[in-house]
């Protein structure tokens, strides 16, 4: 399985052109494996099985998304609540203490100008400032943060500033994965014990 996994969430991925680029580029790199979401789940069913040995079998974690809202697509929240909350909350033990320790990027896209998001602009708050409920999860889940990596305007980009902007995001994902040292190991997916009641934590 591969050092590093990006999981990309894009409602529409059959129409999408900028985040579709990125993720080519991501996938031109060694030990980088490249998981479009929404094909895989068209229908929203996550299978939770899959998505934990998934993580549980790479050393880093990138979640690649386009800004929808000021939040993240239907899916990435629908795959945080299935999975993560398993993970963390109903098989700590036997999961979410094996992923602690796995570093996290999140790479988004937004359609505004980058001036759009500052006190002054549109959109009032930076990308980094939309991004805390992702940073707050990541501190939860013990996985290092780092410094997001973002697109603007990417309704106006042409061939070339899109073919930069994947440039630009390989040699971010590389810079990351040399300065920031992967999950010490690997790890297969072990069973868990049966579920905890319903209702049983709130």
């Amino acid at each position: 399985m591969p050092d590093t996994l990006v999981l990309m969430f894009h409602p529409s991925p059959a129409t999408s052109r900028v985040n579709a680029a990125l993720a080519a580029a991501a996938a031109t790199l060694d030990d980088v494996a490249v998981v479009d979401m929404q094909a895989l789940y068209p229908n929203g069913a996550i299978d939770a099985d899959a998505e934990v040995a998934r993580l549980l079998s790479a050393r880093r974690l990138v979640l690649q998304f386009p800004l929808q809202w000021y939040s993240v697509p239907p899916l990435l929240k629908a795959w945080q609540d299935l999975v993560l909350t398993r993970m963390y909350y109903i098989h700590p033990r036997e999961e979410g203490d094996r992923l602690m320790g796995t570093p996290l990027l999140v790479a988004s896209t937004a359609g505004n100008t980058a001036a759009a998001y500052t006190p002054g602009g549109a959109n009032l708050y930076p990308l980094t400032e939309m991004m805390r409920p992702l940073q707050a999860t990541a501190n939860r889940c013990g996985l290092p943060w780092a410094s997001p990596f973002f697109v603007y305007e990417t309704g106006r980009l042409d061939d070339a500033a899109l073919a930069e902007a994947g440039r630009a995001y390989a040699a971010r994902i590389e810079s990351w994965r040399r300065s920031v040292p992967g999950r010490a190991a690997a790890l297969p997916a072990i069973a868990a014990p049966a579920r905890i009641a319903a209702g049983a934590a709130c």
